[in-house]
């Protein structure tokens, strides 16, 4: 199959089969010439990385309800951005997220670049992502390269060699097949295939689209691909969350530092989390009780285990952190490992 018959046939497909997404432009109605707001094709994509569509639906109708522009949402406090980021993990793209809308809102007049290059230049967008707002946004022929279109890539030219290593290849077998009509929807199309028949697990080779020009299917590999090298051990690291409320209902709260993980979030206060024996380090003088507690959450690189240490005072200064008064409080603004330190600690108290 020639290259520009591999995108007819995938697009024929796709106007037919494309899935009814809140930041997609169907398309019929694109081909009616609606273009994709930017703002939306960018909020989607950021909020999308390392997250699945389930997950990112309502977060994206939360932000585009709160902050329907560009303009709004750079103008939005950042406390409040990130509470309603809360649950998506990976924090450190709600802070790029406000920077970059900054950037775009003042710098730019509201409008986003529309090459890649130029979107690199802005915080928080990498290569991936600029090539699917060019792509998507504004129909440049850019590669976009996610897990799906890896996985379609390597089965249709059966690319045996694993994950990493075999990436670049990948994204070349990508380009050699991206047409310069209707980039955009090729690249959602490829996507879709990956996420609804090209699936990493039972491959529906006898509905696909490529199924005839897919190699890997006429060797009978497609499940077997793409090949991933071994993943490394996960080393467990622990630290210790320390819980306190005063006898008005507040609670003792602190700002993450920006860079690292939970960067700019509410947490607890604590210890470092190491992959040795924490030392004890609470935030304030007072009796604490350790009710043999342990939250267990696994990051990217790591697993952590943290203890819990509970308090509850009359009046207090604390060495780090502020005390939120009760009304101002809500557990869902907590990223989830700080979350599930309030649930796990709820009953658990001294008194109770």
């Amino acid at each position: 199959m020639r290259d520009e018959d591999f995108s007819a046939v995938l697009l024929d497909w796709y106007d037919v089969h494309a899935r009814v997404l809140p930041w997609r432009v169907a398309p019929e109605d694109r081909r009616a010439s609606v273009l994709p707001d930017p703002y939306r094709v960018w909020l989607s994509e950021v909020m999308l990385q390392q997250t699945t569509v389930a997950a990112v639906k309502d977060y994206f109708h939360r932000f585009t309800t709160l902050w329907p522009t560009v303009a709004d949402l750079a103008a939005a406090e950042d406390a409040t951005v990130m509470g309603e980021w809360a649950g998506l993990g990976y924090y450190a793209r709600a802070r790029n997220l406000l920077k970059c809308a900054r950037v775009v809102a003042v710098d730019l007049d509201g409008r986003f670049p529309d090459t890649e290059d130029a979107l690199q230049n802005l915080p928080g967008i990498g290569p991936y992502t600029a090539a699917a707002i060019a792509s998507i946004a504004f129909d440049r022929p850019a590669v976009v390269m996610d897990g799906n279109v890896e996985r379609v890539m390597s089965r249709v030219f059966a690319e045996t060699d694993p994950l990493p290593e075999v990436k670049l290849v990948l994204k070349a077998r990508a380009a050699s097949v991206t047409p310069q009509d209707r980039p955009g929807d090729h690249a959602q199309a490829v996507m879709d295939l990956g996420a609804t028949i090209c699936t990493p697990r039972n491959p529906a080779c006898g509905i696909c689209p490529l199924r005839a020009p897919c190699q890997a299917r006429a060797q009978g590999i497609a499940a077997d691909l793409p090949r991933k090298a071994p993943k490394k051990t996960k080393p467990t690291r622990r630290g210790i969350a320390y819980l306190a409320r005063r006898a008005d209902g507040a609670w003792l709260l602190e700002t993450r530092p920006d860079k690292g993980l939970l960067g700019g979030m509410l947490g607890w206060p604590g210890t470092d989390w190491t992959e040795a024996t924490p030392a004890e380090s609470p935030p304030l003088d007072t009796d604490w009780h350790n009710p043999e507690l342990e939250v267990r959450h696994t990051f990217t690189h790591f697993h952590l285990r943290l203890s819990l240490r509970l308090a509850t005072v009359e009046t207090a200064n604390p060495a780090r952190g502020t005390f939120l008064p009760r009304d101002q409080f809500r557990p869902a603004n907590l990223p989830t490992v700080m979350r599930k330190a309030f649930d796990l600690a709820q009953g658990a108290w001294p008194e109770d």
